[in-house]
């Protein structure tokens, strides 16, 4: 579980901070809308000027959460301890709460494959991970969250199911849990799942941030993670089913393709709160009845 965190967040909507709205965000007053930014390190490291400079004055207004894409926990090779050193670096100037990625590899033999691609569900996958997070942990002097990805095939045969296979990663790590629940939307859909099973086979105790956004649909019935559409209705209930569950956390926006204005962005922001809103107080009365039943 994340502990000591700088500026911990505790519950609220944040939003994926975008190229296309920085410039706006900067001239704006504090948007009160949005609790908090998510922002990719890898964006920022390595750069000098402008956009640091820009990042910084953004972190004065609002907390900052660094979530990272090419970590490549899950790759036979352990992450690249340059690459480490220099996210040490970043996340320390943002002064991040915690620093987050992917359960998944994105390289292999010295290659970069520039996607999230999917880790075996199996014994050994989690413990190697899990130690990679607790090493991570340590060098980023922060806490580590790591986030369920979608997958549209399985490399090898499972030997678990994904809740079980997550059970196993958390029970060998101190690191949070970034739930992204449209993973399990779509994830769902494309393999004939219950979504809400799925969720509940999930250690959601371990919970520390939940993350939504759209998706696409084939003609074939495929749905693709892209990040590039509102939010689905489904989506939405299953976001609520899990903070009745969990309680008050962080939610994030995130929209990486076909950008909307920022006024529409925070109006779907506010509409998530008021779904955050209304879970906190079913998860209220889940908790007023357990009492009342233990009582």
């Amino acid at each position: 579980m994340l502990t000591g965190a700088r500026r911990a967040l505790k519950s609220g909507v944040g939003l994926g901070l975008r190229w296309e709205f920085l410039e706006e965000v900067l001239e704006a007053p504090v948007l009160e809308d949005v609790a908090f930014f998510e922002v990719s390190p890898e964006n920022y490291m390595r750069r000098g000027g402008y956009y640091p400079a820009a990042l910084e004055r953004i972190g004065r207004n609002y907390p900052l959460v660094t979530h990272g894409l090419t970590l490549s926990i899950g790759a036979a090779s352990p992450p690249d301890r340059e690459y480490i050193a220099e996210l040490a670096n970043e996340v320390a100037r943002l002064d991040a709460p915690w620093h987050s990625d992917h359960l998944a590899f994105t390289s292999g033999s010295g290659r970069a494959f520039h996607e999230l691609l999917p880790l075996k569900f199996a014994v050994d996958t989690a413990k190697r991970v899990a130690a990679r997070l607790e090493e991570l942990a340590e060098t980023l002097a922060r806490p580590v969250a790591i986030e369920n990805v979608t997958y549209y095939a399985h490399l090898g045969k499972a030997e678990l199911s994904e809740g079980d296979f997550l059970h196993t990663l958390f029970e060998h790590t101190r690191a949070g849990f970034l739930l992204d629940v449209n993973n399990v939307y779509v994830n769902a859909q494309n393999h004939g799942q219950d979504a809400r099973r799925v969720l509940e086979s999930f250690p959601l105790e371990r919970a520390v941030e939940l993350h939504v956004a759209g998706h696409t649909r084939t003609p074939s019935g495929l749905i693709l993670d892209t990040h590039g559409a509102p939010v689905v209705p489904e989506v939405l209930e299953l976001l609520a089913f899990t903070l009745e569950r969990t309680g008050p956390l962080p939610v994030l926006l995130e929209r990486d393709n076909h950008v909307p204005e920022l006024a529409v962005l925070l109006g779907e922001v506010r509409a998530l709160r008021a779904v955050c809103d209304r879970a906190a107080a079913a998860h209220r009365l889940r908790q007023e009845g357990r009492r009342a039943v233990v009582a």
